[in-house]
């Protein structure tokens, strides 16, 4: 595999894992806090995966959608 094509397949799973991050806590939210509003949706997209990690934990002990995203 050449270099550009590793690097592209790399840049490809990065992606991939984002979006899996992003959909599973998005999955995690909408029970507990009904529909997701634009502002906490453009959020989640652009949050990076340490972020997303730790929202994803958060939504386990709060109560309110804001503490999860604070």
């Amino acid at each position: 595999m050449s270099r550009f094509a590793g690097r592209f397949h790399e840049q490809g799973m990065q992606q991939g894992k984002h979006q899996g991050e992003t959909l599973v806590l998005e999955r995690q939210l909408r029970p507990k806090f009904g529909a997701l509003p634009d502002e906490v949706q453009r959020r989640i997209k652009q949050a990076n995966e340490q972020i997303l990690l730790t929202w994803s934990e958060r939504v386990l002990t709060t109560s309110r959608l804001d503490e999860v995203l604070h």
